[in-house]
């Protein structure tokens, strides 16, 4: 048909036409066949890298076939279009069946195997003796041995130090040389020679003898790599820092300005904001730091400013940040649509129980002051009153020795005073990567939390490790069965920064039509379980008993996004056309559940490249030991549908009507 067509257009016309007759034209790959033919030759704005780009798959098609020799096309391309072309003739995929997922699951172990516990023990009383030795050397602080102690005498010392948070954030490693001394020299030189060049470029190593006490050193074991590829940095990440730019353009804040959602912020450091009903916080404080730098961060663009660094001593609150919290709390008091404030940073258990306990009480007071105000208002005009609060920390998995008996009072605190004027949803929204970070220690810190009457929710980025069968589905089962939801699942952003850890959005929605759906609930089985959390009680106990009973292996409550650029969180998209070097070029609209800034009604769709093909991709599940025929139907997944919210996510109804008018807002 290439050799016989004239031009590109007269092939995409015949091509066209084929699909139109073919057995199976009405088929989703011949949906997908024809989004390709009818986009060729389009200009698109792809926003990642803010350039203009022509697609011409079908163009490049055409050449190939005819022997046109291209320098830029690869196998990935073409392997791309064989795959969809032979969709068309065999549309009807097999998908794998209940007892291969459950099959798939049993691959990973959690962090409660009493193999990988006995195995951690051994990592901790190793590098227990690293600590000693290095303490022996310091001179002065609070953690040094007094004059004439015994070895055993300061081995116990440090087993005792070790519960204490604190600790482990002064003894995180800051060098590679470090790292790699506290992981038994186990790293190869290639991989020291990236995290010595990171060093160079300014990119922070910090990480605590308790989360490396995590990894697997021995040549056989656990296979540790979702958790590996958090403290080990790519070479992509280190070529790309210095010139890594915002993902999120409502990141960008001018004082005074709109940013690209249209809001107008106090300043461009402690409150970021996309949507109407909730802004998020930033304190001044330790809250800007957290307990590890993740590779894939989304802030990395943060950090690489300086914005957010690991100099604990200089983060500590000024004497001018109680003032500049009661001008911040103004923001979310005088606004009209504002009811959900999401406290992260950074990590917001990283500050002090008396900051934040400071922080929450400045909470109290807005919400006070904003419930008021309403008074004098009439129905129809009223504000948004302050209903959630959610507190975005990562510790429970880097460190959870962090959640202490003073920090569990003041969560209780808040909660009931809370709730005497509105509040509904508590929620402390952590992030656990892989089912090896539900540790003893974690397990208890879940608990602890959860005797607050505040609710635990997970999100989880969707890296290629974490992506390989069962993954996702072991660790929702893991901590759901500790009383834990699940809330969202990223993709990561496509910036070449995350090559190596980025999985492409077909993956995404190939689990959830292939794994994640086992784990669906009914109209009714979501309303049971949303009331077992809106009454409370022993929820650690209580979601086990009502997954037995309704043989529910997980709660499949999270939806699959990707965080894009100025207009949220969405996965609705279509596959419009395909790079040369293979990857998937997406249209993407917005998520049409909830509500958005009104700047979406003039906002065109947004065109991303995936950072991947998907050959790429199938090639790196090979080295990490997967067997690429498991992920066969990837292929098919050319579209994507955001998810409904889960009900317990949705926010409660008022008793009174508010306002339209919209405050902090500039029409761009």
């Amino acid at each position: 048909m290439a050799k016989e067509s004239g031009s590109a257009s007269a092939f995409a016309d015949r091509l066209q036409a084929y699909v139109n007759q073919h057995p199976k034209k009405n088929s989703h790959p011949a949906q997908s066949l024809k989004t390709l033919i009818n986009n060729n030759n389009t200009v698109i704005h792809e926003l990642s890298t803010e350039k203009d780009i022509k697609i011409q798959t079908i163009t490049l098609l055409w050449n190939f076939l005819r022997g046109v020799e291209n320098t830029n096309l690869t196998e990935d391309f073409v392997l791309e279009l064989y795959q969809q072309l032979e969709l068309l003739k065999h549309p009807n995929i097999k998908k794998p069946s209940r007892d291969k997922v459950y099959a798939w699951m049993r691959k990973w172990k959690s962090g409660l195997s009493p193999t990988i516990i006995q195995e951690r023990e051994k990592n901790k009383e190793r590098i227990i003796r690293l600590l000693v030795a290095k303490i022996e050397n310091r001179k002065s602080g609070k953690y040094t041995f007094p004059e004439g102690v015994s070895d055993l005498a300061k081995n116990h010392m440090v087993e005792q130090w070790w519960n204490d948070y604190k600790f482990h954030l002064a003894m995180a490693v800051r060098k590679p040389s470090d790292l790699n001394l506290l992981l038994g020299n186990t790293l190869s030189k290639e991989t020291m020679n990236v995290l010595r060049e990171a060093r160079k470029k300014g990119i922070p190593t910090f990480a605590t003898p308790y989360y490396l006490s995590l990894l697997n050193t021995q040549e056989k074991g656990y296979n540790d790599l979702a958790i590996r590829n958090y403290v080990i940095y790519s070479k992509e990440l280190v070529e790309t820092f210095g010139d890594i730019v915002a993902w999120e353009r409502e990141d960008k804040i001018e004082p005074g300005k709109p940013n690209v959602a249209g809001w107008i912020l106090p300043n461009a450091k402690n409150i970021h904001r996309r949507y109407p009903d909730v802004a998020i916080l930033i304190p001044d404080t330790v809250g800007r730091a957290c307990g590890g730098l993740c590779a894939s961060c989304q802030r990395m663009y943060d950090f690489q400013r300086q914005h957010l660094n690991f100099d604990l001593d200089k983060l500590k609150p000024k004497l001018t940040w109680n003032q500049k919290l009661k001008s911040l709390m103004k923001y979310y008091e005088e606004d009209s649509q504002l009811r959900d404030i999401l406290i992260t940073g950074g990590d917001a258990l990283m500050s002090q129980n008396r900051t934040i306990k400071n922080l929450l009480n400045e909470v109290y007071k807005m919400a006070v002051r904003k419930k008021k105000a309403n008074l004098k208002r009439p129905d129809g005009k009223k504000y948004a009153e302050m209903q959630r609060i959610r507190l975005g920390t990562r510790l429970l998995a880097y460190l959870p020795m962090r959640v202490d008996d003073e920090l569990i009072e003041i969560l209780k605190d808040f909660k009931e005073k809370a709730v005497a004027i509105g509040f509904k949803q508590f929620l402390i929204q952590t992030h656990f990567q892989s089912p090896l970070e539900i540790t003893p220690e974690a397990k208890r810190a879940i608990k602890k939390i959860l005797s607050t009457g505040w609710s635990i929710t997970n999100q989880l980025v969707f890296t290629v490790s974490a992506s390989r069968r069962g993954h996702t589905a072991k660790l929702r089962r893991k901590l759901n069965k500790l009383g834990v939801i699940c809330y969202y699942t990223f993709s990561v952003k496509g910036f070449y920064e995350n090559y190596a850890v980025f999985a492409p959005n077909s993956r995404a929605i190939q689990k959830r039509e292939e794994e994640k759906f086992y784990g669906n609930l009914t109209p009714e089985q979501e309303d049971a379980l949303c009331n077992l959390f809106e009454k409370g009680g022993d929820v650690y106990r209580e979601v086990r008993t009502f997954m037995k009973e309704h043989k529910l292996p997980f709660l499949a409550t999270d939806r699959d996004v990707l965080n894009l650029p100025g207009i949220g969180k969405s996965m609705t998209y279509e596959t419009i056309g395909i790079t040369p070097d293979g990857k998937r070029i997406l249209s993407f609209d917005h998520d049409h559940n909830r509500q958005h800034s009104p700047v979406i009604d003039n906002m065109e769709k947004v065109y991303i490249v995936e950072s991947k093909s998907i050959g790429a991709y199938l090639r790196q599940l090979k080295e990490y030991g997967e067997n690429p025929n498991h992920y066969s139907t990837i292929w098919y997944y050319t579209i994507g549908q955001t998810e409904r919210r889960f009900k317990l996510y949705e926010y409660p109804e008022y008793d009174f009507n508010t306002t339209d008018k919209l405050t902090h807002f500039v029409a761009r």
